[in-house]
């Protein structure tokens, strides 16, 4: 070796970024979906690609990263802290895997399903802002207030606290 850096590309790097990108994707979009079991197994799916990113970023594999009483070459011995982050980064999603299943399961012994429901209260302040919109975009006032009785809040929507259940408390 005559102190030249080789930057090349290699197949197997082109590839690992493939599938480190794929599983990215594929992890974002599950997600993004309402299904709570999609939503781990997205996570899941992000944890391998990151535990992966990690073992690419550590360099070429087979390499010791300790050389036993030989001259060292700062350029033979592989870095052993890409191989450190990755156990920790098992470690963590195996941690956070583990709590999001119970919480998963803990969402489908109360409400019988696995889909995350839209909030309520979230829908009663997208509704009053809407509102608020279009009051500013057309100038007019036209009695849209707090005790004009069209509003959120003025009982016309079920209110479950009336009744004593919460929102997807069907028991």
């Amino acid at each position: 070796m005559n102190g030249t850096v080789d930057n090349t590309v290699n197949t197997l790097d082109v590839t690992m970024a493939v599938v480190v990108g794929g599983l990215f994707t594929i992890g974002f979009h599950l997600m993004l979906q309402r299904s709570l079991m999609r939503i781990v197994l997205g996570f899941i799916l992000l944890g391998h690609g990151t535990n992966l990113l990690l073992l690419v970023a550590g360099g070429t594999p087979g390499r010791p990263p300790v050389l036993d009483g030989r001259p060292v070459n700062p350029a033979e011995p592989a870095d052993p802290l890409p191989q450190a982050m990755a156990l920790t980064s098992i470690v963590i999603t195996f941690g956070l895997t583990a709590f999001l299943m119970a919480l998963a399961y803990r969402s489908w012994r109360l409400s019988g399903s696995d889909e995350v429901r839209d909030d309520v209260e979230d829908r009663r302040i997208d509704i009053a802002l809407q509102r608020a919109g279009s009051d500013e975009v057309s100038g007019t006032h036209d009695g849209d207030g707090p005790d004009d009785g069209d509003g959120p809040g003025d009982g016309d929507e079920p209110d479950h606290r009336d009744h004593g259940t919460a929102p997807g408390d069907h028991r």
